[in-house]
């Protein structure tokens, strides 16, 4: 039906053409309602964003009240940690000061004996340094003459032409130990040269 047939005389309905727009105007209204309606109920991204969003909203609401709550019992504990720290450092300043007493004390008589012990070490260590000192210059002295006749027979034993040689060595050793210490080096680098060879 169409306006045209009813305004040709045909049966309109029961209001007429007016009616029957309105009614086609309502019924359009709420098919798009429902379609609407239809579509966020399939809109299943957007139901959980708002759904996310909802319990972001919710979660920031109880991470303030928490923080709040955490900030007031911190203050409380913190507060109740303050005196018992107080009391307990008021007891051990008393019982701080008894004990560097005791300590003062036993110090001093510990320091008292120690002194008279370091003394007596002390006498005892010089002596036997003194006896080590003298020990020791008598075992360097007759080690000196030793070592100062030998060179001497050396020195006498030896052949006229080799004289000036071995009165150089006496009084300047470190060129004749530098010199023995080549020559040895050389008698080394001969053996292991002929070992070679001979294998």
């Amino acid at each position: 039906m169409t306006d045209r047939t009813a305004t040709d005389g045909g049966a309109a309905g029961a209001g007429g053409p007016v009616e029957l727009r309105r009614q086609i105007a309502e019924t359009r209204a709420q098919l798009g309602n429902t379609v609407e309606e239809l579509a966020a109920m399939a809109d299943i991204r957007g139901r959980a964003r708002a759904r996310a969003a909802d319990l972001r909203d919710r979660a920031g609401a109880m991470t303030v009240q928490l923080r709040s709550t955490a900030a007031q019992a911190s203050y409380t504990v913190q507060e109740k940690a303050s005196r018992a720290g107080h009391a307990v450092q008021d007891r051990a300043k008393g019982a701080g000061h008894a004990v560097q007493d005791r300590a003062t004390h036993a110090g001093h008589a510990v320091q008292d004996r120690a002194k008279g012990a370091g003394h007596t070490v002390q006498i005892k260590a010089r002596e036997a340094g003194h006896t080590l000192q003298d020990k020791a210059a008598h075992a360097g002295h007759g080690m000196q003459d030793r070592a100062s006749r030998a060179g001497h027979a050396v020195e006498q034993n030896a052949p006229a032409p080799l004289r000036p040689p071995v009165q150089f060595a006496m009084r300047h050793p470190r060129p004749v130990v530098i010199v023995a210490a080549a020559g040895v080096v050389l008698v080394a680098a001969g053996i292991m040269a002929r070992r070679r060879a001979a294998q």
